[in-house]
């Protein structure tokens, strides 16, 4: 109840000042030095150990550093799922994203491809130099969960898993790469790199040109963030058309990765939203969005903590269940909170979906 009563005051109050209380350089600065380059550093730290973790299984196969390996992925899930959501500079260059993770996969497409690699002994997946030339969907975390959790992967415990080990080095190889690469892209304070562009926008830009944009562009990511969660995490699984939950349609389900991923990815538009100094930015008289936002994200903290099992039977258990879909009403609100309220207390304009491609 108390949860709907604050979705319901957030859609009908009205911000006061739309402007911010502090300067846009200081949400900016916030955000890059306070969020986004330690995240993306923290990435790149937990995919290198990967890297090693799957190397080292692969030159000596046991149940052991199989376990240590497939330990590190979650904690690379984890970091991933903290910065996916930022979209705007390195991240979104190209394919990167979808070369990290190729999701929503609705075809099964990276499960096919994967398989039937594994089926013909493909040489070509088992080098970063030849794998990155190859579909995008055999090479990220979906296709590496998959070489790590999926059918079969107890032989990488022993020599009979040699071949599915080098393609899962080679995947860990070009995941890494990727992960330094965007955080080193962040990381560069020369002019041509993305924080100057965000600190110091200019009218002949191609990309940023005031500091309105920039900020604009900033909330654009959270809200890119609370609708992604929604429409490509939880809802293929709850499957409110059908009533029928598809535990299976869940990402990361086979390393039971699900509900920390999805903690995660609140965690870090939280930890975002602090960073940024948002709370400070729409100053007193518009402090009740701030408090709306930090109590939603405190109901989505509690909501995953409460998804214990994996995803079958998570969503064999009416109390499990019922917490997914808790969390698309988290959602919506967040919406509205970080969307509307938040873009009318700062006199932004945050009116389109990045997951339609605006």
């Amino acid at each position: 109840m108390r949860l709907l009563i604050a979705a319901a005051l957030a859609i009908v109050a009205v911000p006061a000042l739309a402007q911010s209380a502090i300067p846009n350089r200081t949400i900016i600065e916030g955000a890059i030095d306070g969020y986004i380059r330690p995240a993306f550093a923290q990435f790149a730290e937990e995919t290198g150990a990967l890297d090693l973790n799957v190397a080292a299984l692969c030159a000596t196969p046991s149940a052991d550093a199989l376990t240590l390996a497939q330990n590190q992925f979650r904690s690379a899930v984890t970091a991933f799922s903290r910065v996916e959501f930022i979209r705007i500079g390195p991240l979104g260059v190209g394919d990167r994203l979808e070369r990290l993770l190729f999701w929503p996969d609705r075809k099964g497409i990276a499960l096919k491809q994967v398989q039937g690699a594994l089926a013909e002994r493909d040489a070509t997946a088992t080098s970063p130099e030849t794998l990155q030339k190859k579909s995008v969907a055999m090479q990220g975390l979906v296709a590496l969960e998959y070489l790590l959790f999926g059918t079969a992967s107890d032989d990488l415990a022993s020599a009979a898993g040699s071949y599915r080990c080098s393609y899962a080095r080679a995947s860990t190889a070009l995941i890494h790469g990727l992960a330094e690469t965007t955080t080193g892209e962040w990381h560069d304070d020369t002019a041509a790199g993305v924080a100057e562009a965000l600190l110091n926008p200019r009218s002949d830009a191609a990309d940023y040109r005031t500091e309105t944009e920039v900020l604009e562009k900033l909330a654009a990511t959270m809200i890119h963030g609370t609708e992604a969660i929604r429409d490509q995490r939880i809802a293929p699984i709850v499957s409110d058309s059908t009533g029928t939950p598809r535990p299976r349609s869940a990402l990361f389900w086979r390393s039971n990765m699900t509900a920390p991923a999805l903690a995660a990815n609140f965690a870090g538009l939280h930890d975002f939203f602090v960073a940024a100094k948002y709370p400070e930015a729409i100053g007193t008289e518009n402090a009740w969005v701030a408090e709306g936002a930090i109590f939603e994200f405190g109901n989505a903290a509690r909501a995953t903590s409460a998804i214990t099992a994996p995803m079958e039977r998570a969503v064999a258990d009416p109390r499990q269940l019922q917490a997914l879909r808790y969390l698309v009403v988290v959602t919506k609100s967040l919406d509205t909170l970080l969307g509307q309220n938040l873009a009318a207390a700062l006199g932004l304009s945050v009116g389109f979906s990045m997951l339609d491609g605006d």
